[in-house]
């Protein structure tokens, strides 16, 4: 009875050690997994606020002269919906002049174009959750930027004009090696051109593929884009390379001659009536008078021009 009561106490003992170890365990990794950094970098002062930017493709950082706000726990609570952005919090007075910060103020940090978006001081103080994750999703571009109706806003209103799209599945076997060789390209025409992804496994992305009359047999295919005058090319069934990419867009920038569907309307309109920039343009009004659908990506919307050029085509000019 005494032996089977030393076993069991025994075998208590080893539970309890067992149990106790793997609870260690639990903290430990908790303490060092996503719930670790789940609070902004504080930045004491213009050089740490430097590096801060410097580091990361997009920083926000809300410069706060009251820490009461709720702007401030609002910040904080965005820093686990957005893993891929970081989030600091300085209530340093040189950091603010630094940064041309006059009140309370968040703002966001671009290192692919060096812009500074700044929510104004009334928006910060009555900034809520939702407000605030609709601006960071809208502007947080990457150096390589995928495609969706909220980033394509933020693209549109980059300063960089000209867009160069990767239109790919991301299912398929290629797609990591043919991404990481386009990353490697983005770092090249830092501040001359935005890369994007566009998953073409994507339903919704259809209208983007159309829009650059591509099939899905051609694809993987890169499509360059310039919103100043709406001019594309495409170059379509192509194994991504850092040199492909390269020529490619300087290809585009050099204003080498294009092939996109719609330059070679305008050419053809030209030269079948070439009094007609000339006739319609008061009629016209500004080319761009009909919007961009952003939301619905690059399907941008028919304007008097192009209505005019496809009477032209199909009538010629009377």
């Amino acid at each position: 009875m005494e032996a089977a009561l030393s076993r069991f106490m025994f075998l208590l003992f080893l539970l309890t050690c067992d149990l106790a170890a793997e609870a260690a365990a639990e903290v430990e990794k908790s303490s060092d997994g996503p719930g670790a950094a789940q609070e902004p970098t504080w930045l004491a002062d213009v050089p740490a606020a430097m590096e801060f930017i410097a580091a990361t493709e997009v920083a926000v950082i809300g410069f706060f002269q009251d820490l009461e706000i709720p702007a401030v726990s609002i910040l904080r609570s965005m820093v686990q919906k957005f893993p891929d952005v970081s989030f600091g919090i300085s209530t340093d007075s040189e950091v603010l002049i630094h940064y041309n910060i006059t009140g309370n103020t968040i703002c966001l940090f671009r290192l692919v174009d060096n812009e500074q978006l700044n929510l104004e001081d009334e928006d910060t103080e009555s900034i809520d959750a939702t407000k605030l994750s609709r601006f960071i999703e809208i502007n947080s571009l990457h150096m390589v930027t995928e495609y969706n109706p909220v980033t394509v806003i933020g693209l549109f209103n980059s300063v960089i004009q000209i867009h160069l799209l990767l239109i790919m599945n991301k299912a398929s076997p290629e797609y990591e090696e043919n991404m990481h060789r386009y990353q490697k390209a983005a770092k090249l025409f830092q501040g001359k051109i935005l890369f994007i992804l566009v998953d073409s496994g994507r339903k919704e992305n259809g209208k983007v593929i159309s829009f650059f009359k591509l099939k899905k047999s051609q694809l993987p295919a890169l499509a360059i884009y310039r919103t100043l005058d709406d001019e594309w090319d495409t170059l379509p069934t192509v194994e991504v390379s850092i040199e492909r990419v390269q020529n490619f867009c300087d290809g585009f920038l050099s204003g080498k001659l294009l092939v996109s569907v719609r330059l070679q309307v305008k050419q053809i309109v030209f030269l079948l009536c070439p009094f007609y920039f000339l006739l319609n343009k008061n009629s016209l009004g500004s080319e761009r008078e009909e919007t961009q659908t952003l939301a619905n990506g690059y399907q941008v919307q028919l304007d008097r021009r192009n209505i005019w050029c496809s009477v032209a085509l199909q009538g010629g000019c009377n």
